[in-house]
């Protein structure tokens, strides 16, 4: 992801009011006053910074550039760099684009009886359990223990769309809401996921950019690219390789940085085999990217002429951190690289740092780096050295050392 709003990030500046200022309208009204009330009257004229005139006129351009910014942001919603809200979705239908709407999240709930019956429970559709009051989980369908079996696995869905519903790790939505007969225990067999809330302007801009390679049937990275990110917004980087001639792998990460889980992965995979999106000859398997760890372990110090600034600078040099372990973990592919680490903290305002690791690791294109032990040390202030200058025996300058 990161990659392509970077392309339309990086794509060139336009201005539908040649970059017109108010302080040049301002110039061009007064200048156009005295030239045309000299043409009329035949006498020169200066309006001074307090003359009436200038003083109406300085009113009449700030709402003429007001017009002017309507008409720039008018003609920039046509744009994709620019676009945003209602505009991105009109411009987003012109290639057949929509945006995601928010959708609930999903789980397994298993059904469990006290004891074998004779005779099959049904379980009804919309059968609810939660965890703990906080969300509610309702199964989809009409589903039944049969005679003789003593539990069956349903889907379910939260009764509330959005990312609120993700990650509640199996067996913590275990209290039956809508009681039924014989029935002693309910719980989640998967952590929640696949919730989303409305998607974003810069995740619906990046399908729009990518929307031209899916109407290919040739199989390009980004048409896979396009349909993954399709398939749900909860769906951040995604990498696609081929192993072998007609096999297609495709590994991806959730926008939050974290590894698919086996519901998500199987979810892809059913939506790409399509025969509208998946080529006829392509082996596709989805998967996860492998792990490739790392720690970071350095000491950073702070230069003597910022010492007023060094609470500033700490809270600045954490902030840089955990930017860098989102650039370095959130896209797959990425070389662990020491040196980007360094950069980020002196540009926080660090004298200098002391890594003892990270070290530089070239990372395969099927791995995403994942942060381990974090040893974060502050060395304090550094006075430097002063000069020393070596006496030479005589009145001329001393030579430095």
């Amino acid at each position: 992801m990161a990659d392509t709003i970077q392309s339309i990030t990086d794509l060139p500046e336009v201005s539908f009011i040649d970059n017109d200022t108010l302080e040049a309208m301002r110039t061009r009204m007064v200048a156009n006053f005295e030239s045309e009330y000299e043409r009329i009257t035949g006498q020169k004229i200066t309006l001074s910074p307090s003359d009436p005139n200038r003083i109406v006129l300085y009113a009449h351009a700030l709402e003429l550039y007001q017009v002017e910014q309507y008409v720039d942001r008018a003609g920039k919603q046509d744009l994709i760099k620019y676009s945003y809200g209602e505009f991105l979705d009109n411009l987003g239908a012109g290639r057949g684009v929509t945006r995601k709407q928010p959708a609930p999240a999903e789980t397994i709930l298993r059904f469990t009886l006290s004891e074998a019956r004779p005779n099959a429970i049904g379980i009804p559709e919309g059968t609810k359990a939660t965890n703990g009051g906080l969300l509610y989980f309702a199964t989809e369908g009409y589903d039944e223990i049969p005679a003789g079996e003593m539990h069956v696995d349903i889907r379910a869905v939260c009764t509330e769309n959005g990312v609120a519903g993700n990650e509640i790790l199996a067996g913590q939505i275990n209290t039956l809401v809508d009681l039924i007969p014989y029935v002693a225990k309910v719980e989640n067999l998967t952590e929640t996921t696949d919730g989303a809330d409305l998607e974003s302007d810069d995740s619906m801009a990046e399908r729009i950019f990518l929307a031209p390679s899916g109407y290919s049937v040739a199989g390009p990275d980004d048409a896979y690219v396009y349909w993954a990110k399709t398939y749900s917004q909860t769906i951040g980087d995604v990498k696609v390789t081929s192993p072998n001639p007609v096999e297609v792998e495709i590994r991806f990460l959730m926008t939050d940085g974290a590894l698919p889980n086996q519901t998500t992965i199987e979810g892809l995979q059913e939506f790409l085999q399509d025969k509208n999106i998946r080529p006829l000859t392509d082996k596709v398997t989805v998967l996860a990217p492998e792990e490739v760890g790392f720690d970071i372990n350095l000491t950073y110090y702070i230069n003597k002429s910022d010492q007023s600034k060094a609470g500033t600078i700490q809270g600045l040099v954490a902030q840089a951190i955990a930017e860098y372990i989102q650039w370095q973990t959130y896209t797959i592919g990425k070389d662990i690289n020491p040196s980007e680490l360094i950069k980020r903290i002196v540009a926080a305002g660090a004298k200098r740092v002391d890594v003892a690791s990270p070290v530089f690791i070239a990372t395969p294109d099927t791995s995403v780096a994942r942060v381990g032990k974090q040893t974060i040390s502050y060395g304090g202030i550094e006075y430097g050295q002063p000069l020393r200058r070596k006496w030479t025996g005589s009145a001329e300058p001393a030579e430095l050392l």
